[in-house]
């Protein structure tokens, strides 16, 4: 008889996405708020230079985006779905910008681990394109994940800590309630 599971067991299978959304505060927060997901970070990756801080991608000279890895349960969330949350949590056919965010670091990105994430990504493009769901076509770069670093410590949970910033209030805030409407029934459990 094999043992039954702790309820704090961890999965047997884990697996790693990367996205590029604009700024990661948002997109790290929102995909923290799922089940399945065991950990979003923000980073930066799909850039040259060995040792990206903020200011230096900021400044557009390191070629990185700001990303948010996302490590996840395969078996409670599928990576499907996760495109699809990423999908919706901004503006898929605007160049190098997100809002007032401009950049080649704000980059629509969808950063691979698989051959058959690649696939996936790629499908769900070609299929939102054709049913015409943006008013232009998607610009999001599928490429490999490369040269991927983990953001500064203070941009890890940014929004929990600081949820009054003026960043946070207006432009973080309506994603995210517009993303808890959306996608309820993907959502952990509130805890009692």
């Amino acid at each position: 008889m094999s043992p039954s599971p702790t309820p704090n067991a961890r999965p047997s299978t884990v697996e790693e996405a990367t996205f590029a959304a604009g700024c990661f505060w948002c997109i790290e927060t929102a995909f923290n708020q799922l089940r399945g997901v065991l950990s979003a970070e923000s980073g930066y990756s799909n850039g040259a230079h060995p040792k990206p801080d903020y200011e230096s991608v900021c400044s557009g000279r390191t070629g990185h985006a700001e990303v948010v890895r996302v490590r996840f349960d395969p078996s409670v969330i599928r990576y499907g779905q996760l495109l699809e949350v990423f999908f919706a949590l901004h503006d898929p056919t605007t160049l190098n910008r997100q809002g007032h965010d401009v950049g080649t670091q704000y980059r629509s990105g969808v950063y691979t681990h698989s051959a058959e994430q690649a696939a996936e990504a790629r499908a769900l493009i070609e299929q939102l394109n054709l049913s015409k769901v943006y008013p232009t076509p998607i610009v999001t770069e599928v490429a490999p994940v490369a040269n991927y670093h983990p953001a500064e410590a203070y941009h890890q949970g940014y929004v929990g800590r600081n949820p009054h910033q003026g960043y946070c209030v207006a432009v973080v805030a309506p994603k995210l309630e517009k993303f808890q409407r959306t996608f309820t029934e993907l959502l952990r459990p509130e805890p009692q």
